[in-house]
């Protein structure tokens, strides 16, 4: 997997884009890392990028030919600035772009959505990988290892419902063979964990790997909603609360064979990651 052109991660320094710089970078790829604060990365090229200023967008996609495509976090809406940076990138010369997108978001579908079914109308060569729910969300700074650190229980309005939960390292594993391999997927990606979990049994493993009593704290779609409202917009927690409320009704009770096929080894369990990544912590 050596010997391909510059690969320009967006949302280099988050959850994905750092993981997905780190895989490029160590395979011997050429990485152009963009972050709001051109923010150093070992082995990559560091560039101011901010989805909301485009004057900056010229110098980030010069020379790039491969794109890693991380959404603005919290928009409701981000093909109003996603779609005509991605036309400015085809024109730049970039030939093959893999966005991030959502196992509970299909093409068409609202927010990245659009974005998905724009995709193959602009770039011969594409993937969009669509992971279930990021098992560092109980790890790093998510709500939820936030709820976990400060009280003690994950709240969600998803019930007994079950999600295959996926390792972010499992993730960039993934992205950096659709960027890097000769046959591009042109498809999207649907990645998942092993096996499928509820909170409860997520909160079980937090108690268990880090000797901490955390519980599921259920709360309906409204109490959901509301709680979101307070630190994000009301569309956007609208759609998230709506999320919950169809896990709670089996909409990811699912696992793929994803990772294995791609990356030619099985997908982490979440408790690997907790052992990983939340002993460090006790």
């Amino acid at each position: 997997m050596t010997g391909t052109g510059t690969t320009l991660v967006t949302g280099a320094t988050g959850t994905t884009g750092s993981r997905t710089t780190a895989a490029l970078t160590a395979a011997g790829h050429r990485v152009r890392a963009a972050s709001r604060g051109a923010t150093p990365l070992p082995g990559a090229e560091p560039v101011r990028f901010d989805w909301y200023d485009p004057a900056g967008h010229g110098a980030a996609l010069a020379g790039a030919e491969r794109l890693y495509l991380v959404p603005p976090v919290g928009d409701p809406d981000p093909a109003a600035v996603m779609l005509p940076f991605l036309r400015r990138a085809r024109a730049a010369g970039v030939r093959r772009v893999v966005l991030l997108g959502s196992s509970a978001i299909p093409e068409g579908g609202p927010g990245v959505g659009a974005v998905h079914r724009a995709l193959p109308g602009l770039f011969d060569e594409w993937a969009v990988l669509r992971p279930s729910w990021f098992m560092q969300n109980f790890t790093g700074t998510h709500a939820h290892a936030r709820s976990i650190r400060d009280e003690g229980a994950i709240l969600t309005a998803t019930d007994t419902g079950r999600i295959g939960f996926v390792d972010a390292e499992d993730i960039a594993a993934v992205a950096a063979r659709a960027l890097t391999d000769d046959r591009v997927p042109d498809t999207d990606l649907v990645l998942t964990g092993p096996e499928t979990l509820s909170h409860d049994d997520v909160a079980t493993v937090v108690t268990q790997v880090t000797g901490r009593p955390v519980t599921h704290r259920r709360l309906t779609y409204e109490q959901l909603r509301d709680r979101l409202a307070a630190s994000v917009p009301l569309e956007f927690a609208v759609m998230l609360a709506g999320m919950d409320r169809a896990i709670a009704r089996g909409a990811e009770d699912r696992t793929t064979d994803t990772v294995q096929r791609l990356t030619g080894r099985p997908p982490h369990s979440f408790r690997t990651v907790a052992e990983r990544e939340l002993t460090g912590s006790r």
